[in-house]
C-alpha cells in the first residue's frame, strides 16, 4: 500500500504556532517594517521548524507581484555567464524572488521582440541586462515606455536614468599589460574581444595606453580580433606566433580565449611560459583548470550580478532608483608568466 505523502505546512499552522495572525507571517515573510523583531524571530523560527515554503502564487495575489526576476545575456562564454547566474541567484534567494534566465538571439527589432516577449508573457517585476545588450540605447527606450524596473551590468558610456553595475575594463587591462612589461615584454600580442561589446573596445585602450607610457610603440600585426570564445583565441594567436619577429606574451580579452592561446602555442611547440607568457581576463573556473594556470584579471563577475540584482530589489521597494556602482579588479599572477626568455 502507497503511503500518502505528508500534508505541507500551511501559512495557517504557521500563525497558529507562532501565535500570531496571518498577516503577521505574511509581513514577516515579505520582509515588510512594522513588525517586532522578537516576533520576526518566533514567526521565522516555527517557519523552519515546520519546513514552510510560501507558494509564489499567493504571495504574488497579496503583493500584486510576481516575485519573478529576469536575467538577460547574449555572452558566448559559459563560464562567465554561470558566475553571473550564481550572483544573481544569490541574491534573489535572499528576497525569495525566484530568477529566470533568458539566452537572446536576434540582433535590433527581433532582439526586443524576444525581451518584450519574454517580459509580458511571464509578468517580471523586473530585468538585469547584461552585456551587449546593456549596451542598447533601443532596448533600454523599450523597457522604458514598459515602464519596467531594470539594472545593467557593464554597460556602454551611453547616460541613462537606471542603475548600473561596472568595473574598470580600461583600466585592468593597462594593469595587466603593465604586468607584462615589468616582466621585461616588450612584443606583447592582445586579442581584442567580441566587437559587440563596449568592454572589448575599453579593454584594447588601456593595452595601447600601457605601451605608450611606457614608450613601447604600438603595431597592429600584435593585435588580433577575437569574439570571446576559445577557438577565435587559438585562431588568432597562431597567427601572431607564426609571424617573423613573434610576440613573447599574449594578453587575451578573456580567460577563454586565453585557453585557446595556451592550445595554440602547445600545437606549435612552444613552451608557456619559458618562451611566451599568457595572461586573460575575468578570472573564470576555466583560468584555474588549464595547464599551466592562468595569470588573469580577476573580474568581480559573482558581485557584479550581486549587486546588480541588490539594486534591483531596492528599486522594487522604495520605488525610485539607487546609485550605480563601480566594483574593484585586481590581477591574479598565475604560472602562465614569466620574466622574457632571453
Amino acid at each position: 500500500m502507497i503511503k500518502a505523502p505528508p500534508r505541507r505546512a500551511k501559512i495557517q499552522d504557521v500563525a497558529e504556532a507562532a501565535g500570531v495572525a496571518i498577516k503577521t507571517v505574511s509581513r514577516v515573510l515579505n520582509n515588510e517594517p512594522n513588525v517586532r523583531e522578537e516576533t520576526r524571530q518566533r514567526v521565522l523560527a516555527i517557519v523552519k521548524k515546520l519546513n514552510y515554503h510560501p507558494s509564489l502564487s499567493a504571495r504574488s495575489l497579496a503583493g500584486r507581484r510576481s516575485f519573478l526576476i529576469g536575467l538577460i545575456y547574449e555572452n558566448p562564454s559559459a563560464n562567465y555567464i554561470v558566475d553571473v547566474q550564481h550572483g544573481a541567484m544569490a541574491r534573489c534567494r535572499e528576497d525569495r524572488f525566484q530568477l529566470l534566465m533568458h539566452q537572446v538571439t536576434g540582433r535590433g527589432e527581433e532582439m526586443e521582440r524576444d525581451v518584450l516577449g519574454l517580459v509580458d508573457q511571464t509578468h517580471l517585476d523586473g530585468l538585469i541586462v547584461t552585456a551587449p545588450l546593456s549596451e542598447s540605447v533601443d532596448l533600454m527606450r523599450a523597457l522604458d515606455r514598459r515602464a519596467l524596473p531594470f539594472v545593467r551590468v557593464a554597460p556602454n558610456d551611453v547616460p541613462h536614468q537606471t542603475p548600473y553595475v561596472d568595473m574598470d575594463d580600461a583600466g585592468a587591462a593597462r594593469e595587466m599589460t603593465e604586468y607584462l612589461i615589468g616582466l621585461g615584454h616588450r612584443r606583447i600580442g592582445f586579442i581584442i574581444g567580441h566587437p559587440d561589446h563596449f568592454a572589448s573596445g575599453q579593454r584594447l585602450l588601456g593595452y595601447k595606453a600601457a605601451l605608450e607610457a611606457h614608450g613601447i610603440e604600438y603595431h597592429d600585426r600584435f593585435v588580433r580580433q577575437g569574439y570571446f570564445v576559445f577557438e577565435s583565441g587559438m585562431d588568432a594567436a597562431k597567427e601572431l606566433l607564426t609571424q617573423p619577429d613573434a610576440p613573447t606574451a599574449i594578453f587575451a580579452s578573456n580567460d577563454d580565449m586565453a585557453a585557446g592561446v595556451l592550445m595554440a602555442a602547445h600545437e606549435l611547440g612552444i613552451n608557456v611560459p619559458e618562451r611566451l607568457s599568457v595572461a586573460g581576463f575575468d578570472d573564470t573556473y576555466i583560468a584555474k583548470t588549464v595547464w599551466p594556470r592562468l595569470t588573469t584579471v580577476h573580474q568581480p563577475t559573482y558581485d557584479l550580478a550581486y549587486t546588480a540584482t541588490n539594486l534591483l530589489l531596492q528599486m522594487l521597494q522604495t520605488g525610485s532608483a539607487p546609485q550605480s556602482m563601480r566594483l574593484g579588479y585586481r590581477l591574479v599572477c598565475r604560472a602562465s608568466t614569466a620574466v622574457v626568455h632571453k
